[in-house]
């Protein structure tokens, strides 16, 4: 039913129609959910046209903006207007004026020259891969379609488009994890379904020189890592890196036994069907010499299943393309990895929100 609420804007109290009561924090925002993905939509379409970075050295005008971005002033001015709605844009008012500038979180995670940037990774895994499997939700929900990481995958465009979109986000996750995860002894690293080898990279800047790492990962996959790698690393850092063909969900790899001191599997469990976890698990074992790690990183929830919101999000959304996987917990890996034979599991939080490491030792 609709209430009828009173409100204060702009000073004034006026009286205005609505279909649920105020939020709370205690119950959900349906109106904001609902829409949520036309801000989506927002902030994608400001990436792919390049209005941040053209907000970055200034405040402009929506002229300005129309300009610089080649799209016309109309369909522009309804875009940006939602930009600052969802407080991406700041408005700033001059003598005979209105200027557009980005917000701060905008100016420093969305704007490229940004260190600290991963707009790449929204704007062209999120917004246009993933956006477009979740509106297949339903369907895949009931069954009546399929798809899965590796027939995906075989797709170069796809391939080329998730793998170089997950680069620069990896880097940085990958150095957090470093920081967490020591790797000082250890001489020999297989990183499980390593996309484009960025947690690779990563580890042999971080960890002792002797430090190599052999990455697992689907042909198309493995194409671009390697191209990837020819103009973000070194030469004696590809050289410290291979590249080796294989579905990770293989029953066995080629992989000596006994050859790794760690097993990285970073956003691969939650990306299998739920019965090949545990023959990740046992292949990682025979792998590893006594005493060696396994690192899994991957999106959870926690163990009360109630969240956090993102990490429920990304289990929602690896249902499109992984409908028999798993829904991670770290118990619940805890679980598989025991059932394994692995000893001594621990978890602490990664991404906030959002990812989780279970780390496990072989006896």
């Amino acid at each position: 039913p609709w209430l009828l609420v009173t409100m204060s804007i702009h000073g004034r109290r006026v009286k205005v129609l609505t279909q649920q009561l105020v939020a709370s924090t205690e119950d959900v925002d349906l109106d904001n959910l609902a829409y949520g993905f036309m801000a989506s939509s927002a902030l994608f379409a400001a990436l792919e046209l390049g209005i941040f970075d053209a907000l970055s050295e200034k405040e402009l005008t929506v002229e300005e903006l129309a300009a610089t971005c080649q799209v016309p002033q109309n369909r522009l001015q309804t875009l940006l207007t939602a930009l600052v709605a969802s407080r991406c844009l700041r408005l700033t008012e001059g003598p005979g004026r209105l200027g557009y500038r980005n917000s701060p979180n905008v100016q420093k995670f969305m704007v490229s020259s940004s260190k600290a940037y991963y707009g790449d990774y929204l704007k062209y895994q999120i917004g246009r891969l993933f956006y477009g499997r979740m509106g297949k939700l339903v369907p895949i929900l009931r069954g009546e379609e399929h798809l899965n990481y590796c027939s995906w995958f075989s797709d170069p465009s796809v391939a080329s488009t998730y793998t170089q979109a997950q680069h620069n986000g990896s880097l940085a996750t990958a150095k957090a994890l470093f920081k967490r995860v020591p790797l000082k002894g250890i001489r020999q690293m297989l990183d499980v379904g390593g996309g484009s080898g960025a947690f690779s990279l990563q580890a042999v800047r971080m960890g002792d020189q002797e430090l190599k790492s052999i990455v697992l990962e689907l042909p198309k996959v493995c194409e671009e890592g390697q191209s990837l790698m020819l103009t973000q690393a070194s030469e004696q850092e590809r050289r410290r890196i291979r590249f080796v063909e294989l579905d990770a969900t293989e029953p066995s790899w080629p992989i000596q036994e006994l050859s790794q001191d760690l097993v990285l599997m970073s956003y691969l469990c939650g990306s299998v069907p739920e019965e090949l976890i545990e023959v990740l698990y046992r292949n990682a074992l025979k792998v590893l010499k006594p005493g060696g790690r396994l690192v899994v990183h991957d999106f959870m929830v926690d163990d009360s299943k109630d969240g956090p919101a993102l990490g429920a999000y990304w289990a929602l959304q690896h249902v499109t393309v992984n409908p028999n996987g798993l829904g991670l917990t770290p118990r619940l890996v805890e679980e598989r990895l025991t059932h394994s034979g692995f000893v001594e599991v621990e978890a602490f939080e990664m991404i906030a929100r959002m990812t989780k490491v279970v780390l496990a030792r072989k006896p």
